[in-house]
């Protein structure tokens, strides 16, 4: 057993502290341009029950590995900045509690697939941002500088208010096959960004959108996996968003 309770709580309110192994994937480019292996390191770390994964890793690089490299900044879920895969699965270290993961056994931390790594667990996020340019995740308005707000129904606004509540985080593109085998693909989370703007009652720049989309690279390539609403951190229905943006396109065509 890989965890075990060390100190039972003494008063009301008290948590009590265990022990984990976190097993961390480490990757350290080569400085003379040779193949560097990837390899697993272990690390027992003290814990409570209300830390995150991501306090673990602090713990281990303030106290056992400074040079363990990984990206955060709000520690809150709001930045999407510290994406991993934790246990398989693609998450969020900040809203990842260690309680509710398995600490019988070693608890895996890799970067998330189909990116470059950098190092350890940092990825190279230009690929997934490139994407997310292509589809103008801007409005697109013609004629003069408005005068007043442009204003719209609520019933308007709910048309797309599921995928405004992306945080680019790339744990949907991620977690795709068809990104993994084709990084051609726009993944997810670009699509996704689109789909908020294609329906926005005030954008006028749908069309554009859609024709990016049809591409062979595009919506088509969506195999209805599901596993990127299952990794998406803030709950968004990216597949059925997906769904809705071919369907645009169907309607559009006839």
């Amino acid at each position: 057993m890989t965890a075990a309770i060390e100190d039972s709580p003494t008063k009301v309110g008290a948590v009590p502290s265990f022990t984990v192994t976190m097993r961390v994937m480490r990757y350290l480019p080569s400085d003379e341009g040779g193949e560097t292996v990837a390899h697993w390191d272990d690390f027992q770390v003290k814990v409570h029950g209300t830390d995150r994964v991501l306090d673990a890793l602090h713990m281990i690089k303030w106290e056992q590995d400074g040079s363990l490299t990984f990206r955060r900044s709000c520690a809150h879920g709001v930045c999407g900045s510290d994406a991993m895969r934790i246990n398989g699965r693609n998450r969020l270290a900040c809203k990842t509690l260690l309680k509710d993961l398995d600490i019988t056994k070693p608890i895996t931390v890799e970067p998330i697939k189909g990116l470059p790594v950098v190092k350890d667990l940092v990825v190279d996020m230009e690929p997934f941002f490139a994407s997310y340019r292509e589809i103008m995740p801007f409005l697109v308005t013609t004629g003069h500088e408005p005068t007043k707000e442009r204003l719209q129904s609520a019933e308007q606004r709910a048309r797309f208010d599921d995928t405004t509540k992306c945080i680019l985080c790339a744990s949907c593109t991620s977690s795709c096959p068809v990104f993994w085998t084709d990084g051609q693909y726009f993944g997810p989370a670009a699509i996704v960004n689109a789909h908020r703007f294609i329906f926005d009652s005030r954008d006028e720049g749908g069309a554009q959108r859609l024709e990016i989309l049809n591409d062979k690279e595009g919506v088509w390539r969506c195999r209805t996996t599901f596993n990127c609403t299952e990794a998406c951190p803030r709950g968004i229905e990216v597949t059925k968003a997906i769904q809705e943006v071919k369907r645009a396109m169907i309607t559009r065509a006839f």
